[in-house]
């Protein structure tokens, strides 16, 4: 007995009850060797602080559609999971608690303030698993890693050390990203840019030796003029040819200082002379090291001036900035200040500004290691998808920088360093030294700097694999398959997984890298708390389901295109569930005591519908294994949906109510198989899309016991046996004459419930046998009353006419249509239009408006006037045609 359905899709109880199921039965298991193909991808790791945002629905939804897809196709899968320790952004968690109780970190001590910290991860930590597994995602629970657990610290630690003696990590006096909150260093991708209003103050410095003549330049710091080592010129710059090699008076402190020449300098901006300041820009940095340039350091870690700042020693660094500029104003130094708009850098957690600062650090040396990672893209040994970004990773590997490792923070790997207090030494180590390495002291400390949480991350595929230890998991999974992640982390976690993956492992990290977009709002702006312009994909999971969500992010993931999101969208996919689950009803309903068990394809009686259905779920299973082979998730999606919607529902249900309630037995029975073949590869393709809804229906069909889940079942495939290509193309051109039908009963205004009488003009033998074949469809598709097939038949006097190929399509007006009461209501709409044609024509007109709303209005406008004109014709070729009635 076949189970019915519900009449209604309620998802929320359907999701938490299959993914318990999926979960306890252990179907997202990889196993360690199988001799089945393997499929692995690793997750990018979330904070262990984080919360579900859009970034990560899309993400792991893109990645769990690979994952089912593959699972079912045979591979033997596996999607390892986990978080990131996320060392300052833990930390902050933490040290707001103890605020809260009236403490800091240093009343607790190191030791204990980490304790408090895995405490904090034990209740509150990783709640995003949970969130993950709301989505869908079929990751191997079992095997979840976390950045500090045992088994990556040790793999952690193995790099570093085995780095350092190979020379690939050095400690030096560089500048850096400095959060004068926080004190900490900070990567570029921790820094957060924002756009503000600031000000250019232009300041005079006086050349030593020649009374009365001033350098102009111009600083938006005016703060770190303290710090300033030299000026600098472009070396073909006639106007200051004479000044190179010479002197200048430093304003307010009287340090002179020397003129340099320097390509860096722009000989088109401004007075063409800049200031150098080493210690406090990144630039400036590099400039000093061209001419062995002093570095002074004029701020403490607070952002506080020090004593090399003179008499504004113990100034904040924006009070400093008033201070020295009236000053300045005071002295005569002061040319001009003005507006100018610049990008501030402010620190990803705690928002203050960043101070470009000199600091003691650890670094990585990446150029010996960037040239095979870049190879390796190259070469197509990695492919990154869609190919532009390859120009982007070409351009950050060909000029990298060496990487500050260091942070001065508590939570995360502590360096494996130690000094030695009695002879400088330095001992890297596995393990605690007892003693140090060189002199045999036992006056050690170790360093008290971690790790940049991107050290970890970037061992991230083949650390959560075991190694060092040389594991099953290592051997069968490693090199992953794909990776997909944003393009923001490109160079800061890709291009540094690769570099490690080649280094350690002699091979890629992964296959192929796929970078999605942005998911951004309706109007395609960046979604952000300030703006409050958000959409929590939880509350999106609460109110429309998982997979009218996903198959929603899965349709609009076009390569290289941002997700412009809006509700309606999310909507218009929920509707999408709803006519599957209607769909399945249907099917079921009509397979009272059917049993497809012994029955294959080419024992049955198929009619030409029949062969057009199979034809075209064959086509679309070719299409969504093209497009998922080519992480086109938006044609894939596309495909289906058109499928689902368009050919199975809106055609082939009803071709099959014919043969379901009137056939012969055969027939009967022939439209059985094909409806529920239909149905059940259709939940198979849609599967990975829309896990849940497809598992319900699939476990109540009849024929699928022997599989326990839809996940293991195979994924459909191109199939010679339900391939009619002719067969659908001749049904194509009935459907063509079922819809030039409708196209004139919609045209005249002629009620569904109403039949009318229709006439097909054939202009060749093999269309009319085609028509007379398939006449029962049209009737009942078309709902005719009388229909008359022949060949090149005459067209009626009053007729209504519409062409299908080499096919007439006649239908006699007279007596359907009410003549006086049609011409009265058209001119009515037409007056309608018209109405508004003039008012979006005198909007449009308007320069006050065309001038000052924005570009996207105005052109919403034109649009409007557009589909109004257009919506005219039409009315007016109507009226045209029931005046030919009269």
């Amino acid at each position: 007995m076949t189970k019915e359905l519900a009449k209604g899709y309620e998802p929320h109880d359907v999701e938490k009850r299959w993914y318990s199921e999926w979960e306890t039965k252990g179907y997202f298991r990889a196993a360690a060797t199988s001799e089945k193909k393997p499929y692995s991808i690793v997750i990018p790791p979330p904070n262990v602080t984080g919360a579900l945002h859009m970034g990560h629905a899309l993400n792991n939804t893109l990645q769990d559609i690979l994952c089912r897809w593959k699972r079912m196709q045979g591979y033997n899968v596996l999607w390892m999971p986990g978080t990131d320790h996320a060392g300052i952004a833990t930390q902050n968690v933490v040290e707001r608690q103890l605020s809260a109780e009236g403490k800091d970190r240093h009343d607790l001590g190191r030791e204990a303030f980490i304790e408090r910290v895995w405490k904090w991860k034990a209740e509150s930590g990783g709640q995003i698993i949970g969130q993950l597994k709301r989505l869908g995602a079929s990751c191997d629970w079992e095997r979840e890693r976390f950045t500090m657990d045992e088994g990556l610290s040790k793999a952690v630690r193995t790099v570093f050390v085995k780095l350092y003696e190979d020379g690939l990590i050095y400690r030096d006096n560089r500048l850096i990203n400095w959060c004068p909150r926080c004190h900490t260093a900070l990567s570029d991708i921790e820094v957060e840019h924002e756009d503000h209003k600031g000000h250019l103050w232009h300041i005079r410095y006086p050349v030593v030796g020649e009374l009365g003549r001033f350098v102009t330049v111009a600083t938006t710091r005016p703060e770190t003029m303290l710090g300033d080592t030299a000026v600098a010129v472009h070396p073909e710059d006639e106007r200051y040819s004479g000044l190179i090699g010479k002197k200048v008076l430093l304003p307010l402190l009287n340090r002179e200082i020397p003129v340099v020449a320097d390509d860096y300098v722009d000989l088109e901006f401004g007075t063409g002379v800049v200031k150098i300041t080493p210690a406090h820009d990144f630039n400036d940095f590099e400039v000093g090291l061209r001419h062995s340039l002093d570095k002074i350091n004029v701020l403490d870690e607070s952002g506080i001036i020090n004593a090399a700042g003179h008499q504004y020693e113990g100034l904040d660094r924006f009070e400093a900035r008033k201070r020295v500029v009236a000053d300045l104003e005071e002295a005569g130094y002061l040319d001009k200040i003005d507006d100018h708009a610049m990008s501030v850098g402010g620190c990803y957690r705690c928002k203050t500004v960043v101070e470009p600062y000199l600091s003691l650090q650890w670094y990585v040396k990446v150029a010996p290691l960037a040239g095979r990672a870049l190879d390796a893209v190259k070469s197509g040994k990695t492919r990154i998808l869609p190919k532009q970004w390859e120009n982007t990773y070409y351009d950050w590997m060909e000029n990298i920088r060496d990487w500050c490792i260091s942070r001065q923070i508590w939570w995360g790997h502590r360096i494996p360093a130690w000094f030695c207090d009695h002879c400088g030494e330095i001992t890297v180590a596995m393990e605690t030294p007892t003693k140090c390495s060189k002199c045999g002291s036992d006056e050690l400390r170790q360093e008290t700097d971690v790790l940049d949480t991107w050290f970890s991350s970037a061992l991230w595929p083949f650390s959560t694999m075991g190694w060092p230890d040389q594991t099953a998991e290592l051997k069968t999974f490693y090199p992953t398959a794909t990776l997909v992640t944003g393009f923001d982390i490109l160079f800061f976690w890709v291009a540094r997984m690769m570099m490690m993956g080649l280094h350690f492992m002699d091979e890629v990290p992964f296959t192929d890298v796929y970078i999605h977009a942005l998911v951004r709002d309706a109007q395609g702006h960046k979604m952000s708390k300030s703006k409050g312009n958000v959409i929590d994909p939880l509350t999106v999971i609460d109110q429309y389901g998982t997979d009218a969500f996903r198959f929603t992010l899965a349709a609009f993931a076009a390569q290289g295109r941002d997700i412009k999101l809006a509700e309606e969208r999310i909507v218009g996919y929920r509707n999408f569930c709803n006519k599957v689950w209607n769909a399945a009803r249907f099917t079921m309903m009509n397979l009272e005591g059917f049993n497809p068990d012994g029955i294959s394809l080419n024992s049955l009686e198929l009619s030409q519908g029949d062969k057009w259905i199979l034809h075209r779920l064959n086509e679309t299973a070719r299409t969504v294994d093209e497009t998922l082979t080519g992480y086109r998730y938006n044609e894939s999606a596309m495909a289906l949906y058109q499928f689902t919607w368009s050919e199975f529902c809106d055609w082939y249900l009803e071709l099959s109510k014919q043969d379901i309630y009137n056939g012969t037995p055969e027939r009967k029975l022939a439209t059985q198989y094909v409806l529920w073949y239909t149905l059940e590869n259709l939940l198979r393709l849609l599967h990975p899309f829309m896990p849940f809804i497809t598992e319900e229906i699939w476990q109540a069909l009849p024929g699928t016991k022997a599989t326990p889940t839809i996940m293991q079942a195979p994924y459909p495939s191109h199939c010679k046996e339900c391939s009619f290509p002719q067969d659908a193309a001749d049904m194509e051109r009935i459907m063509a004459v079922i819809g030039g039908i409708r196209n004139i009963r919609g045209e005249m205004e002629v009620p569904p419930s109403k039949q009318i009488a229709v006439i097909l003009s054939c202009d060749s033998e093999a269309s009319q046998r085609l028509m007379k074949h398939n006449e029962n469809a049209i009737i009942s598709l078309a709902r005719v009353s009388d229909l008359a097939i022949g060949y090149k038949i005459e067209k009626p006097e009053d007729a209504s006419i519409q062409v299908a190929g080499d096919i007439q399509i006649y239908v006699p007006l007279k007596g359907m249509v009410d003549v006086a009461a049609e011409e009265e209501r058209l001119l009515k709409e037409i007056g309608k239009m018209e109405k508004e044609i003039e008012m979006f024509s005198k909007k449009l007109e308007s320069p006050a408006f065309v001038d000052r709303a924005p570009a996207d209005i105005v052109a919403k406008e034109r649009q409007k006037l557009a589909d109004v004109n257009g919506k005219k014709l039409v009315l007016e070729e109507s009226l045209g045609k029931i005046r030919k009635l009269k």
